[in-house]
């Protein structure tokens, strides 16, 4: 397959609004005082699957919600080459919001959760969206699906479906001091006071690379994303969930390494250096020594297949990972593939050994 006529383009920097919800929450903070306020514990336990090699949960109330649903994995290897932030191993999460009954109109968003691996401490972090209209400053969440997500250098990219991605850089961490948080159960700004959701720290959207794709193609669905660190230049691998009778395209797009940015041409667009024909029901995949492990889930009570090769060439192994497997990324130095899985009572952060599959 080929990548013609489908591409991304990168919108204008969220810069004056960004600035404003600083100003108003005190500034911004480093990504070491938030590893400093850890404030829940997760463990380490036992997980199905026939190449789990280490796992880990998260508390009982994260463990059994049922509106907030993990889904994208990235870790401090993909943020830096030394495999560390702030002198942490850590394992970055993103989760989605349902509409619960009871609910008030409007989804609660999309969230981080940064998972310190060796103290098995964590904190959520609220993804948000400030903008301005008539010179005043308004807070929503960010509604998209997080199917996948990627931390690169002080970036990081939220998986966003149709809709391409969005990008946040980890330098435009707040907090919503107590003296000036708003309603627990609201998200907003009301005067001096910022509503969010009863989180204490918050992460903006800077900017969005928007899907495009030319007459009579598909727009490729940002279902889910990894980092190919062993590539030159390193790659942004996205692809498709699909069930049947529609595309299940995997693609990589070049990212610059001094920017930790897609590689953009003269007219603005980001290409695919290539698309591939993946398989159906992808939940995840990434690009470890040169090979493809995908991610399929087979329902929330079975454990969950990885197909392992190139692309016309997978070879499945069945019943590799716990049930609901999602997005997968891999820490080069110690060759482990990391994934999530979904379901309340069934949710872990998990590792594979990558030879296992080869």
């Amino acid at each position: 397959m080929t990548g013609e006529g489908v591409h991304l383009t990168r919108t204008d920097e969220n810069v004056v609004e960004i600035d404003a919800l600083a100003r108003l929450l005190g500034g911004r903070v480093p990504l070491s005082g938030v590893l400093s306020d850890l404030d829940r514990q997760g463990r380490r336990t036992w997980a199905p699957g026939r190449a789990v090699h280490e796992a880990f949960t998260f508390d009982a109330p994260d463990r059994r919600d049922r509106r907030w649903w993990p889904q994208g994995v990235t870790t401090s290897a993909d943020a830096s080459g030394t495999g560390r932030a702030e002198g942490r191993r850590l394992v970055v999460v993103a989760w989605y919001a349902k509409q619960l009954p009871g609910d008030p109109p409007g989804r609660q968003g999309a969230r981080i959760t940064l998972f310190d691996l060796d103290s098995r401490r964590y904190r959520h972090v609220l993804l948000v969206v400030p903008t301005m209209k008539d010179g005043v400053l308004r807070l929503s969440p960010l509604r998209v699906h997080a199917g996948g997500i990627v931390w690169f250098g002080d970036h990081l990219h939220v998986a966003a479906t149709a809709k391409g991605f969005m990008t946040c850089r980890m330098s435009d961490l707040m907090q919503v001091p107590d003296e000036v948080a708003g309603e627990r159960g609201a998200i907003g700004v009301e005067g001096d006071r910022v509503a969010s959701y009863g989180y204490r720290y918050v992460l903006p959207v800077r900017f969005s690379y928007r899907a495009h794709a030319e007459e009579g193609q598909e727009r490729l669905r940002y279902s889910f994303l990894s980092l190919d660190r062993g590539s030159s230049p390193p790659a942004l691998v996205a692809g498709e969930y699909a069930t049947r009778g529609r595309t299940r395209r995997l693609a990589r797009f070049p990212i610059d390494p001094e920017t930790t940015l897609l590689e953009t041409g003269h007219d603005g667009r980001s290409l695919p250096s290539d698309m591939e024909e993946g398989v159906g029901h992808m939940q995840g995949a990434v690009v470890a020594r040169g090979r493809y492990h995908v991610t399929v889930s087979r329902t929330p009570y079975w454990l969950g297949s990885v197909f392992a090769g190139t692309p016309g060439r997978w070879r499945e192994r069945r019943l590799a990972t716990p049930m609901g497997p999602e997005d997968l990324a891999y820490w080069p130095e110690t060759d482990l593939l990391w994934s999530v899985t979904e379901h309340p009572w069934r949710r872990w952060i998990f590792s594979m050994r990558r030879s296992w599959f080869d």
